[in-house]
């Protein structure tokens, strides 16, 4: 199971939210290179991004950051804000490595068929989030309305071969994963399924992996010293 250490980018600063409340932003690193030279010391090879102002607005701000965060050599993986053909030639030229699309999955999914088609199934992710089952969009502010398995399977239609679920209840808060809508997730489509949201230890990342979950998010749980990245790299297996 690959390991993805996260930052959240809001305003140039690393931030972590609770629930994906806007309200409960806070700074959890000085310098976003620092910490992204930080995983790589710990052995991790990928790196999920997201740009939490272009998720909320569509408007992508830390577009320098991201570019020299690729320079440090990991594989990242981009989200927020990515909203049309125009956008994804923007991020692939910062250096990133898969580009995940989120909002614009659910109001335009030829889109997302397009982008597929131009750039391969193993560099366009689908980001699903969702509360109570539902997903949301806009940064997680707005319900589609949508059953995320129903979309999921939407997505799958179009191409799309790695879904990123986050279960928003979870997100932050150090509770453990979501184990069962994941379950269902893999049940319902065939995509790799990476786990977003919940992780607050090793046994949480080795209990996903027995799952067969073909990636895991580590953000807060890093943050706050509660999980040791470089025995979840060795124990995820082959990076």
């Amino acid at each position: 199971m690959l390991i993805f250490p996260a930052i959240d980018l809001k305003d140039g600063q690393v931030v972590r939210l609770c629930k994906g409340d806007f309200d409960t932003v806070h700074q959890v690193a000085n310098d976003p290179v620092e910490t992204a030279k930080q995983f790589r010391a710990a052995g991790a090879r990928y790196l999920h991004m997201v740009d939490l102002d272009g998720a909320r607005s569509g408007t992508r701000k830390n577009a320098a950051i991201v570019r020299a965060a690729a320079d440090v050599g990991l594989k990242i993986e981009l989200g927020g804000g990515i909203r049309s053909m125009a956008d994804l030639e923007e991020v692939f030229a910062l250096g990133i490595w898969r580009a995940v699309i989120g909002s614009a999955a659910v109001s335009d999914p030829d889109f997302v068929r397009e982008a597929v088609q131009k750039y391969t199934s193993e560099r366009i992710a689908a980001g699903i989030d969702a509360k109570d089952g539902l997903v949301r969009t806009a940064g997680w502010l707005e319900n589609a309305g949508l059953d995320y398995l129903e979309f999921a399977k939407r997505m799958e239609s179009t191409g799309i071969k790695y879904i990123i679920f986050t279960d928003i209840e979870t997100d932050g808060m150090l509770s453990g994963p979501s184990f069962e809508r994941l379950e269902a997730l893999q049940r319902t489509v065939s995509c790799s399924i990476t786990a977003s949201g919940g992780v607050s230890s090793n046994a949480d990342l080795t209990a996903l992996r027995d799952r067969g979950l073909y990636a895991a998010i580590v953000g807060k749980a890093w943050y706050a010293g509660t999980v040791d990245l470089a025995q979840a790299v060795r124990e995820g297996g082959p990076q």
